[in-house]
């Protein structure tokens, strides 16, 4: 019975205990107490999560619009297209290997790269030479303010070689003042030689024709005998092998281009060829 009395009231203590702990605080379910205070709830959590992905997928749709579209100052890049349109090609009247020998490569010239040089090669014996003189005078006293006209004489053999002499004796005495007209003595040695039967053929012959234009014979000896006329002839030589001069009367223009009466068809023709190859240079 004692026994009995202590049970019941120790069981009144502890519910008087734990009516003091709760207070007015609602008990919490067994879910409840489990689950940790700063935990959020499974669906609040899953809904949070969703907005995130949601998030990072719209950070991704901007990313993926920037890439494709480009910037304000972006400029697209045009690439180089060639012109299509050819322009039309020029209608030349003579032709290569007809009318003129192109020569390859092309060979030097007697003066400087100033001017378009036509040259023409010619021996004082050469009834054809004699022929032309006219009509290329004629073409050299119009010629285009480009070009430039030079006469070299053959250098094949002694006799040939005597006239050069004769022809740069001549434009050294001129040069220097000793002869007045160098022209009009080049004319009277194509004269002396083609129509008077004075061949030139010596030394003493030539000295009597240019005492005749009043050089005196010493300035004639110095100069026949001198290094410049000699170096003349040498360059003339050069040439006449270079542009592989067969034949005279032969037109070279600018070192590249030979002609003459059989290749232009007649001597009276070559000044049309002269003219158009000075053409062809201009527009190099």
């Amino acid at each position: 019975m004692k026994n009995a009395l202590m049970c019941g009231a120790l069981a009144l203590l502890l519910l008087i205990g734990l009516a003091a702990c709760g207070g007015d605080q609602q008990p919490e379910s067994a879910a409840e107490a489990t689950q940790p205070a700063d935990e959020a709830p499974v669906e609040e959590q899953a809904a949070s999560d969703e907005e995130t992905v949601a998030d990072e997928d719209e950070t991704q749709v901007v990313v993926e619009e920037s890439a494709a579209e480009p910037e304000a100052d972006e400029q697209p890049i045009m690439l180089a297209r060639a012109d299509s349109t050819d322009k039309p090609a020029q209608n030349w009247k003579f032709k290569e290997g007809q009318h003129y020998i192109r020569m390859v490569p092309s060979q030097p010239t007697m003066g400087g790269a100033d001017k378009i040089e036509v040259a023409e090669f010619f021996w004082y014996g050469c009834p054809h030479c004699y022929s032309f003189e006219p009509t290329i005078n004629a073409w050299a006293a119009e010629m285009p303010a480009s070009a430039r006209f030079v006469r070299i004489p053959v250098v094949w053999n002694t006799m040939h070689e005597l006239h050069a002499r004769v022809f740069y004796t001549m434009e050294v005495l001129t040069r220097n003042g000793d002869l007045a007209d160098g022209e009009a003595f080049h004319n009277t040695v194509f004269q002396e030689i083609q129509t008077r039967g004075n061949r030139l053929t010596s030394e003493d012959s030539v000295r009597r024709l240019f005492e005749r234009f009043g050089v005196d014979a010493d300035t004639f000896d110095k100069t026949w005998k001198s290094f410049e006329v000699d170096q003349k002839l040498r360059v003339a030589k050069d040439l006449g092998r270079r542009y592989n001069i067969q034949g005279v009367p032969a037109v070279v223009v600018n070192g590249k281009y030979r002609t003459g009466g059989q290749e232009a068809g007649s001597y009276d023709a070559v000044p049309a060829v002269i003219d158009e190859l000075i053409t062809r240079e201009s527009q190099r």
